[in-house]
């Protein structure tokens, strides 16, 4: 495994730590049931992005990806621990929980680390894989 590889698994297991502490601390009454598909799916997800995003030479990419990824393999360990997805984080009508949020922030980080290194490398992009 190469240090960008891991690098980004240490980031996405922290991510899975954090997410799942709070969640097992923080009472709540509300869950999200996933089926087994969606587990599978975001396991999946996870896998692709801690194998494909160290690939590219960006830090944020690479940040980016250990994020989403730990959101993705949270939702997955909460949803075999729990059954289903516990959501203690309520505003308003809105309930969600920590695996969101990281999945939004690690994809947010993803699009414009990637928009950024395309940019700052677009010379290199009509070069043939």
């Amino acid at each position: 495994m190469t240090a960008r590889r891991r690098t980004a698994t240490a980031i996405a297991f922290a991510v899975v730590a954090g997410v799942i502490a709070h969640d097992a601390l923080v009472p709540t009454r509300f869950e999200h049931h996933r089926s087994p598909v969606t587990l599978f799916v975001a396991g999946l997800l996870a896998a692709a992005l801690l194998v494909f995003a160290p690939r590219i030479g960006s830090r944020g990419i690479l940040l980016g990806a250990g994020i989403a990824a730990g959101g993705a393999l949270a939702t997955f360990v909460s949803g075999l621990a729990w059954g289903g997805v516990p959501d203690p984080l309520v505003r308003g009508g809105i309930a969600f929980n920590l695996a969101d949020v990281a999945i939004a922030a690690g994809d947010a980080l993803l699009l414009v680390a990637a928009l950024s290194y395309a940019w700052a490398n677009r010379s290199r992009l009509r070069e043939p894989v």
